[in-house]
């Protein structure tokens, strides 16, 4: 790669994006509570299509394609990985050319096991071919990091995909399958973030079975299971007070899924929300006065201290469960930093899913 590329992709994508969520950073984690004058804004009513909404959304501000798996190999020894790209324009208006474009690409790749926790992140501005997403033949990639569907890609299933990333000391590369259709969240696609509104439109496909290769410094292992990924974008997805959240993909052993999250608030109140999704594919929205979810257990990690263990309970549905990290220690270091790793849960229901911790 030249050194005028890595130059004007340092510069004038990721410095740019990064200064503007440090400027940002009393207006919601990584500045998602700032105002969005401009953008489009996020409305109840909507019918998502596809495949046109796999793709991007330019004239929103944010919008990301954010896969975890749970993994193990041959040994039944656990991992797991994180493939995200995001989006962010930084400005409203009609679409730059070349290096004018707005749009600034930015991706996370991750991956975990009990004894190690490794990362990676690229930057990219938009318009000059180094990021970005198609809908149909589906393709999302910044670099060489890719996200690529084919002709027998389904719109309905967003499958199968090849999926592949890679660090100074770790790599992967997945194939992805699923024979159930996306699952919209919220109310058919529009997720409510807060009492006062905000929001973002917001699917999942929670059922693709992943198998491929991972290695982690000298050695590469065959690995298989299951894989979410989220689809979500807003102009302003948090309210100035929200300083971040907590957020779990359950993989129950019956085969139903589970999205859970609460959304924290300067004042110290929480806006929970949840889908339980059946084996089937069937979605079932639950309340937020129906979803317990208490910290039970901290780690310190890179100067925070964090609820890596949580007792989650859904009293209507019988649920009780107590979750726990592969890793403790699996934190993002990464332009805004986070917690994300694998967990396992026991109780009333066995599975594994993911964590993430904004905002801490």
């Amino acid at each position: 790669m030249s050194a005028d590329r890595i130059s004007r992709r340092t510069f004038a994508g990721g410095i740019a994006a990064l200064a503007a969520v440090r400027r940002a950073g009393a207006q919601g984690y990584a500045g998602l509570g700032a105002t969005a004058d401009g953008f489009a804004k996020v409305t109840p009513g909507k019918t998502l299509a596809f495949p046109a909404d796999h793709g991007p959304h330019p004239e929103f501000r944010i919008e990301w394609w954010y896969l975890t798996a749970n993994l193990v190999d041959a040994s039944g020894a656990a991992c797991g990985l994180q493939w995200t790209l995001f989006r962010q324009a930084t400005q409203p208006g009609p679409q730059g050319e070349g290096w004018a474009n707005q749009q600034v690409w930015m991706a996370h790749a991750a991956v975990t096991r009990a004894d190690t926790h490794r990362i990676n992140e690229l930057f990219s501005r938009g318009g000059v071919g180094q990021a970005g997403v198609t809908a149909k033949p589906f393709s999302a990639w910044i670099d060489d990091w890719a996200m690529n569907g084919s002709e027998h890609t389904e719109d309905r299933t967003l499958a199968p995909l090849t999926l592949k990333a890679a660090g100074t000391d770790f790599s992967y590369a997945l194939t992805l399958e699923a024979d159930r259709p996306v699952a919209l969240q919220g109310d058919g696609g529009y997720s409510r973030k807060s009492e006062r509104g905000q929001a973002s439109y917001y699917y999942s496909q929670p059922f693709y079975r992943a198998r491929g290769t991972l290695s982690i410094d000298d050695g590469t292992v065959d690995v298989s299971g299951q894989a979410w990924m989220d689809r979500e974008w807003s102009s302003q997805p948090l309210d100035a007070d929200q300083t971040g959240w907590d957020w779990l993909s359950l993989h129950l052993a019956s085969g139903d899924k589970l999205m859970l999250y609460r959304l924290r608030q300067k004042d110290g109140q929480n806006y929970p929300f949840g889908n339980w999704i059946s084996a089937a594919g069937d979605t079932h929205m639950i309340a937020g006065d129906d979803i317990q979810m208490s910290p039970k257990a901290t780690a310190e990690v890179a100067g925070h201290k964090l609820p890596v263990e949580w007792q989650i309970a859904i009293p209507s549905r019988s649920f009780s469960i107590l979750c726990k990290p592969l890793n403790p220690k699996a934190w993002m270091g990464t332009g805004f930093s986070y917690w994300e790793g694998p967990i396992s849960f026991a109780g009333t229901h066995d599975g594994v899913g993911y964590l993430e911790l904004t905002g801490y």
